[in-house]
């Protein structure tokens, strides 16, 4: 195992900057997710660590190693893609060994590698088998195999479960945590769907436009959202965000006063942001009056869209509620559970 180290790391295609001077630490033994919308710079991140990009400025390090002009093969890393990327006349053992025996290793010892990954990951049955006849799950896990017999410093994922059915992903989340948790390997993933992020990752590293937003663990960046986008992305739904301006001790919203978070500073007439999760709105007497636009029953709670003037937002209601499109409804926030954020800059007040 090894920490991975970034140091003011770029990326150019000719005259197109993608990655633009990022810095991050990777502790040893962490997993660490990077997620952000399609286009961010994630994969290329990914890529860079695993020398299938070029760095075109700053550093990578893998421990102690810096790495740049390095092959992958000499980089002590494992990827897993997001297609399999298995050989389909092969059979699973020999998808899972092929690594081993392309570095010279007996057959024995192949051979006690792969039935030690295969039993992790329940394989012991299919080792036989071609990937033709394996399901999308079982595909997957032995792409995981194959990088578990290398036994490397660093796991690279990039958005392995992409191509699995609902159902599946999360089964696959849990089975991937829980290879973490049992090899204690330095795991670097990329998603960008954020629930795979809040659930699998010890830290979160939230990225657009080739730029670092925030690091930090799931439920700091759902509870202290550095600016705007962090604030909108992390969260399902995302958090609720009206346009205000601080007047008289209070965020005026359209009309409607709205507590000041806590310890927030009363600068009188500063435009502002005012977030709110779904689940911390309540109905009440006074707040943010609207009409019921849609009602999305899930099971364990409820979902309203509100629109209150020409915008939407999202209540969440753990109790069963019997509101019908078109009901007029008013919803107050819980004000200890509110963001500010600076209009003009989007960074957290």
């Amino acid at each position: 195992m090894a920490e991975v180290t970034i140091r003011a790391l770029r990326k150019d295609y000719g005259g197109l900057q993608v990655i633009h001077g990022l810095d991050l630490d990777i502790p040893d033994g962490a997993f660490v997710v990077l997620v952000g919308p399609s286009g961010c710079g994630k994969s290329t991140l990914l890529r860079m660590i695993a020398g299938l990009e070029e760095v075109t400025g700053g550093d990578v390090m893998i421990g102690d190693n810096r790495v740049n002009n390095l092959p992958p093969s000499e980089r002590d890393i494992a990827m897993v893609f997001q297609n399999y990327a298995l050989y389909p006349h092969k059979t699973v053992a020999a998808n899972m060994g092929f690594a081993l025996k392309m570095r010279g290793m007996d057959k024995a010892a192949v051979r006690s590698k792969v039935e030690h990954a295969a039993g992790i990951l329940g394989l012991t049955p299919y080792l036989d088998r071609f990937p033709r006849a394996l399901s999308g799950g079982q595909r997957q896990r032995v792409a995981m195999g194959r990088a578990i017999v290398r036994d490397p410093q660093v796991f690279l994922f990039d958005e392995p479960l992409s191509n699995l059915d609902a159902k599946l992903r999360v089964q696959m989340r849990t089975e991937i945590k829980e290879l973490h948790q049992r090899l204690k390997t330095t795991t670097v993933y990329v998603t960008h769907d954020q629930i795979e992020a809040m659930t699998m990752a010890d830290r979160i590293v939230v990225m657009q436009g080739g730029r670092i937003e925030q690091v930090g663990a799931p439920l700091e960046l759902y509870d202290h959202p550095a600016n705007v986008f962090v604030a909108a992305f992390i969260g399902s739904p995302s958090m609720n965000l009206l346009e205000g301006r601080i007047s008289g001790g209070m965020v005026d919203v359209g009309g409607a006063r709205l507590p000041l978070p806590a310890g927030v500073p009363v600068d009188e007439g500063r435009e502002v942001i005012y977030g709110i999760r779904p689940e911390h709105l309540h109905e009440a007497s006074e707040g943010l009056t609207g009409k019921v636009a849609v009602i999305e029953p899930t099971g364990s709670e409820t979902h309203v869209v509100v629109r209150l003037a020409g915008r939407e937002m999202t209540a969440v209601f753990r109790n069963r509620v019997a509101f019908a499109p078109g009901d007029t409804i008013t919803l107050a926030p819980d004000a200890a559970a509110s963001h500010l954020f600076d209009k003009a800059t989007g960074k957290r007040i």
